[in-house]
């Protein structure tokens, strides 16, 4: 049976592939964001998008690192999510989140956690996805810390997944009339997020050099230098390998 989806977040990295897979499927996916005329910080268009759903999935990322602002977009996202989905009569709700959340207590991670918590106190039923790095993320992750031709990089031990599979595998998801309560996907190869950077300065003909730092005074970055937050045995693995994914089409 076809059916509505929601998504918000629906033109950002994943949701634009969640959108594409779900209306390739014939369902009727709507993106949620800003650039479709919602706002679902100050609520504007929330409940019109949502409106005759059957399911909403929550894939908006807030615009800081920082926990404390994260924190607050992602309260007032949901409580106006929550509300419009309460009102639509949805049936459940699927949230994207990140691996290893339940460990994490600075930043952006521990604000993700905190955005669980509130869907998970809220009357209709939620399901939550969580996904490891997005390969499209490394990129934009070497050009924070660029200067000249020496890339400065986090040391971080992680299992890489393309968006467009974490996508498929949250269509699915959110699709499913039995799954668990709660999912990880995960690419096939555990990298240094080093190592990646280099593949892409290579891939791109471009003679930086990368520079692995550590940052001692961050738990959750310890945690991720010494490759302890990682998918756990049930994890759907899912998608090409870095080094595949970045010779084919999708990483050029």
């Amino acid at each position: 049976m076809d059916m509505r989806i929601a998504v918000a977040g629906g033109t950002g990295r994943l949701g634009q592939h969640i959108v594409d897979v779900l209306t390739a499927s014939g369902h009727d996916a709507v993106p949620l964001s800003r650039a479709t005329g919602v706002d679902v910080v100050t609520g504007e268009g929330v409940a019109a998008g949502v409106s005759g759903a059957d399911v909403l999935i929550d894939a908006a990322t807030g615009p800081s690192p920082v926990k404390e602002e994260a924190a607050a977009f992602f309260r007032a996202a949901v409580a106006n999510l929550r509300q419009a989905a309460v009102e639509a009569g949805v049936r459940r709700v699927v949230v994207v989140s990140i691996i290893g959340v339940d460990r994490l207590t600075t930043g952006y991670g521990a604000a993700k956690l905190e955005q669980e918590r509130a869907w998970l106190d809220g009357p209709v039923p939620v399901r939550i996805l969580r996904s490891d790095l997005f390969h499209e993320f490394v990129e934009p992750m070497m050009g924070w810390g660029r200067q000249g031709d020496v890339v400065h990089l986090a040391r971080s031990v992680r299992q890489p997944v393309a968006a467009r599979a974490a996508a498929e595998t949250a269509a699915e998801f959110a699709l499913a009339a039995d799954a668990p309560s709660l999912l990880e996907v995960a690419g096939p190869r555990v990298e240094d997020v080093v190592d990646l950077a280099a593949l892409v300065l290579a891939h791109r003909g471009d003679p930086a050099r990368v520079e692995g730092v550590s940052d001692p005074g961050d738990p959750d970055a310890v945690l991720y230098e010494k490759g302890e937050i990682l998918p756990g045995p049930d994890a759907v693995i899912a998608g090409p390998s870095f080094a595949d994914w970045l010779s084919s089409e999708a990483g050029r």
